[in-house]
């Protein structure tokens, strides 16, 4: 027998951000400095709602002082209507207010009072976000709170990040967050709904259950809430990773729906089917182990990450989350070559006036930081440049050689060449200067903003010989890579190497450098790397991608990767 599922409904909890037509970029979610004008346009917005709230008190008072004025002199007529007229001067009063007061009452009411703010919203209209910035907010919430483990109880509470960031970067405070309602959470959990997501499906539904309150001036029931919660339990108990718990609970939100709503059709007709499912998968189903108990006791689903990723996607949010495994734990031995000190580049003669701070920071493959090689000043110079430029990142197929956006890549990057400002010049030469590389073949500087739960997945910064087109034979595949970080991140947004266990917090003003070929042109697969998703703050990166032709008698080739 096949559940039906529960209709689609309009969102309940969104008013003014998605009333408009779809943005041109349709993109706002990928770049949080792109989303900054929101904040200040919501709060034209809301002035100009505030004024339109005050004409229509202004109005209704003027409207409740006319009716009480009228009302009294009514009384009193109707009091001894037939002598009331008798006197001239109520005669009078009479014909005027049919005259004068009661045409002025028509016009006040006919008033429209809301032209101006409806004017200021049509005026921005164009510039919301639209359906597709709404789907991709919402995943980047779920991509966050599979990444970090992090519970839905506290998202909705708005302490997403906090402990990671008290345990990574206390100096830089918290961002505050107000708590989701009951509809925030059901909203999410329809989002994940119509993205077949059924596991994030229920874990939403479940915490909009818990806070649920009657309101009103809300459409949002119960009895909406359990059937998709019914129905999402269901779905992932059909799943590769269902257990008992799963369809246990769908039976448990039917039943509750028919509490409430007894003529429910559909609940009536899923509760049989549920029942006797529950006893085929009692015969069926093993013993659960003790750890698998405990889980369902406390509410949990038990999700196994290696359904979609191998390995190192467990790693790689293992690194994400501030935790080393310990088959990455790097040996006293290994420890002793990890220095710091002042950098010249054999006596180059600008790092003679100006030694740059370098840091060894992993071994294998051997990856240093530049502290403090970029200043304040050409931060913001570079940002400035690049902000008008921003557009969707994207990733070239492999494939086809096309270039394409991915769901694993969402951030906004911009290209400065150095003819366009000084500043990029110098940046160019300085990467020049502590690398020892030439500048003629690198790319241009890019610069990259990420935006909600901005993330790039693991991937390697070199082509693979199997990569169709990735690269101009003139300029050789990239050798080498400078990563600046132009911003400190609250929480999350690290670089991580999940093939060594390697992890570069962001530091403003630091270059992470490393390079990417052995010197005998072949690529080295522990420089595979991934951008962990932004959890709370705004990451700002911008790098240099070295190439090949031109380094020849700069970093002379070797025969074997141990050259």
């Amino acid at each position: 027998m096949f559940v039906p599922r529960p209709m689609a409904v309009l969102p309940v909890g969104i008013m003014l951000l998605f009333l408009g037509q779809a943005s041109v970029d349709a993109e706002v979610f990928t770049a949080l400095c792109d989303m900054e004008y929101l904040v200040h346009m919501e709060k034209d917005l809301v002035e100009s709602l505030d004024q339109y709230i005050q004409q229509e008190e202004d109005k209704l008072n003027k409207i409740k002082t006319f009716q009480s004025r009228i009302k009294e002199v009514s009384q009193m007529a109707m009091e001894e209507p037939s002598t009331h007229l008798h006197h001239p001067v109520n005669a009078y009063l009479l014909v005027k207010r049919y005259t004068r007061d009661w045409p002025l009452l028509e016009a006040l009411v006919q008033e429209d009072t809301a032209e101006d703010f409806l004017y200021n919203l049509t005026k921005v209209k164009e510039s919301f976000p639209s359906d597709e910035d709404y789907m991709g907010a919402g995943k980047a919430l779920v991509r966050l709170q599979d990444t970090y483990d992090l519970s839905t109880q506290n998202i909705a509470k708005g302490m997403m990040g906090r402990e990671i960031a008290a345990a990574n970067r206390p100096e830089l405070g918290y961002t505050k967050s107000p708590e989701l309602s009951s509809e925030d959470c059901f909203e999410l959990g329809r989002l994940a709904y119509i993205d077949q997501d059924y596991y994030h499906c229920a874990l939403w539904m479940e915490e909009s259950m818990a806070r649920f309150q009657p309101d009103p001036t809300s459409d949002l029931t119960k009895d909406t809430i359990l059937d998709y919660l019914a129905y999402a339990s269901y779905q992932v108990w059909l799943g590769e990773y269902g257990t008992q718990n799963n369809i246990e609970r769908a039976y448990q939100a039917t039943k509750e729906l028919l509490r409430i709503n007894p003529e429910h059709t559909r609940a009536i007709n899923n509760m049989k089917f549920f029942e006797k499912e529950m006893e085929k998968s009692q015969n069926l189903v093993a013993p659960p182990k003790d750890e698998d108990v405990a889980s369902i006791e406390r509410g949990e689903y038990k999700r196994d990450l290696a359904r979609d990723y191998l390995p190192e996607r467990e790693i790689y949010e293992l690194l994400c989350q501030a935790e080393q495994p310990d088959m990455f734990n790097i040996t006293p031995s290994r420890a002793k070559h990890l220095k710091c000190r002042y950098f010249t580049n054999n006596n180059h003669p600008r790092l003679l006036l100006a030694p740059q701070k370098l840091e060894q920071v992993f071994d294998k493959p051997k990856m240093w930081i530049f502290h403090n090689i970029l200043t304040d000043p050409e931060m913001k110079v570079i940002k400035d440049l690049a902000q008008p430029r921003l557009r969707r990142a994207t990733i070239q197929n492999s494939i086809t050689g096309e270039l394409e956006h991915a769901s694993y890549r969402i951030s906004k990057s911009a290209w400065l060449q150095g003819w366009e400002h000084k500043v990029i010049r110098r940046v160019n030469q300085r990467v020049e200067d502590v690398t020892g590389l030439t500048m003629e073949t690198a790319e241009e500087l890019q610069v990259v903003n990420y935006g909600m739960g901005g993330h790039y997945e693991p991937h390697f910064d070199f082509a693979r010989k199997e990569e169709k087109s990735a690269f101009d034979p003139k300029e050789g595949n990239r050798i080498a890579t400078m990563l600046f970080y132009m911003s400190d991140v609250e929480a999350g947004g690290a670089t991580v190497f999940p093939q060594v266990g390697a992890r570069l917090v962001p530091e403003k003003g630091a270059g992470a450098f490393w390079y990417n070929l052995f010197k005998n042109g072949e690529g080295d697969m522990l420089t595979r790397h991934a951008a962990c998703p932004v959890l709370v703050g705004s990451k700002w990166v911008s790098n240099k991608w070295i190439h090949e032709r031109g380094q020849e008698f700069r970093r002379k080739c070797g025969l074997s990767p141990e050259d």
